[in-house]
């Protein structure tokens, strides 16, 4: 690993997505690049312990399942706000036991959970190892359930653990 530039890809990666969101130009290309340079020396000063893969192949599996979940959620968000008070909607909390406990596994569980539309990860209590979920539209708890053990969590587990 280089020390002046510790983690190249993320540079990058941090550069274009700020030219994304800003615009193309020099300064832009300039402000972004040292912002980029900043971050990655505050993640090499950090040493984060680099996750190990054991079933590689399973992550494009995941993707695809995470994709599906994501699009079908937006598509049911959507719907329950086009419909305004025509449906009763039911938000509320529930708690999952979570038997995963890689920390790369958890933050990307985390991260899925949250990027679908209408779930939010609150609360993860190591001690107990339970996940506090809120789910926007919940209708049977089982449902969720099921779907954070068996679909994201079992795959989760085969790639980390």
């Amino acid at each position: 690993m280089n020390p002046m530039f510790p983690h190249p890809l993320l540079m990058i990666f941090l550069t274009i997505m700020w030219l994304l969101l800003t615009s193309f130009s020099f300064g832009q290309l300039l402000t972004g690049s040292i912002i980029a340079f900043i971050a990655t020396q505050g993640l090499a000063a950090l040493q984060p312990a680099k996750p190990r893969l054991h079933r590689w192949k399973l992550l494009f599996r995941l993707s695809v399942i995470v994709l599906y979940d994501i699009v079908r959620s937006n598509i049911a968000v959507a719907r329950i706000i086009l419909q305004g008070n025509r449906r009763a909607r039911k938000s509320g909390f529930m708690t999952i036991p979570l038997d995963l406990r890689n920390p790369a596994g958890l933050a990307v569980l985390a991260i899925i959970i949250t990027s679908t539309p209408g779930t939010a990860w609150l609360d993860y209590d190591p001690a107990r190892r339970t996940l506090l979920l809120h789910v926007f539209d919940l209708v049977d708890e089982t449902v969720w359930f099921d779907l954070i053990k068996n679909r994201y969590e079992y795959f989760l587990r085969e790639i980390f653990e």
